[in-house]
């Protein structure tokens, strides 16, 4: 499709709710999440796979560990104008260098014949496994400031904002007219005991996993095992699972007394059926979804400017 991402959102046939912008403080689950939603796919049609744009240090190593597990047919490499840190993947540079968790074979290891054989030979056993097979396509820009790291994270972050904005446009009436207010809009009520409860990029205290729940954008997950309630209160995983995203959701408020979960989402009712697990990560809600709402009487929700500057 032509156009941002934004402008065509798609239902994927399997996503994970990973978490967080940048991969960096938990490679292990990263490519954890890569095989689980690289192992639905069955090769029915051809796969174009958009890697992300850390390439330095450990990031240049974990793509090396992807391209490994992946085994692509064709490798597009775009360079950077005036930047030579990155060599050419090519898929003997591949074959031999190392990855974050996997290794690289190392150049045949080999020993000295006797007078009269052939010179050098691989010993037994080493230099055996063939290169990875495949194509690679090297483009290099010849205009400046392709690829300046800074100009695009402020790039990505807006365009995030925006898949956001029009996923939450799915909640909005298809007819032409006044935009709804979220506060608004009717939530479904999800009990405490339903659904069970991590959040994904930091630790917080069971006591205060309400206040980071309330106003949040979480996934809607489900997990392989049955959420089991022993308390009134929530259920909490101790680990982050990797398992199915069926969409996303605000938790817009929490009833302690009638222990509910408000929740708006667009997602429809028969995957809605399906949902047993509430990730929260490291995702915030645009700021103009919370101060530009239209309608609000008195104080906006969720927002103050009565905080202390010195903290």
């Amino acid at each position: 499709f032509p156009g941002p991402p934004f402008t065509h959102q798609q239902t994927p046939r399997k996503m994970v709710y990973y978490g967080q912008m940048s991969c960096e403080q938990d490679t292990e689950r990263y490519l954890d999440v890569v095989k689980y939603v690289f192992g639905s796919y069955k090769k029915e049609v051809p796969l174009v796979i958009n890697t992300m744009g850390w390439v330095k240090g450990e990031g240049l190593l974990l793509l090396i560990d992807i391209i490994r597990l992946l085994s692509p047919s064709h490798i597009v490499q775009m360079d950077v104008y005036d930047w030579k840190a990155m060599a050419p993947l090519t898929p003997e540079h591949v074959h031999l260098a190392p990855g974050l968790y996997t290794k690289g074979r190392q150049q045949a290891k080999c020993k000295q014949r006797g007078a009269g054989e052939e010179g050098w030979r691989p010993s037994e056993g080493e230099g055996d496994a063939s290169a990875p097979d495949y194509k690679l396509l090297y483009v290099h820009p010849e205009f400046p400031r392709a690829g300046v790291a800074g100009e695009a994270r402020v790039h990505s972050s807006i365009l995030r904002d925006m898949a956001i904005l029009g996923y939450l446009g799915q909640l909005q009436s298809p007819d032409i007219g006044a935009v709804v207010p979220l506060q608004a809009l009717l939530p479904y009520q999800v009990p405490f005991s339903a659904v069970a409860l991590r959040v994904v990029h930091t630790d917080v205290a069971p006591t205060n996993i309400m206040y980071a729940v309330n106003a949040s954008w979480v996934g809607l997950c489900r997990i392989p095992e049955e959420v089991r309630c022993q308390t009134d209160g929530p259920v909490l995983l101790t680990q982050t699972p990797v398992c199915d995203c069926l969409g996303f959701g605000i938790v817009r408020g929490v009833d302690m007394e009638k222990k509910l979960y408000h929740i708006l989402t667009p997602v429809p009712p028969e995957s809605l059926r399906l949902v047993n697990c509430l990730l929260l990560g490291n995702v915030a809600i645009p700021n103009c979804v919370l101060v530009g709402q239209q309608g609000v009487e008195g104080e906006i929700p969720y927002v103050t400017s009565d905080y202390n500057y010195s903290i």
